[in-house]
């Protein structure tokens, strides 16, 4: 049985996020490159891709 470390607790600290199912910058690293970019002309986007996913 593999018992927590301090060392593994930072890595796997879910501290400072808003949701339990809020992203960590390296799940967002992976994911991002499928997130479509905003649409030439129009409206920028103002909505936080990574808040949506």
């Amino acid at each position: 049985m593999m018992t927590w470390t301090g060392i593994a607790r930072r890595e796997h600290s879910r501290e400072g996020l808003r949701y339990p199912s809020d992203m960590m910058d390296g799940e967002w690293a992976l994911i991002v490159p499928f997130v479509p970019p905003a649409k030439r002309g129009g409206r920028p986007r103002t909505t936080d891709m990574r808040e949506v996913v």
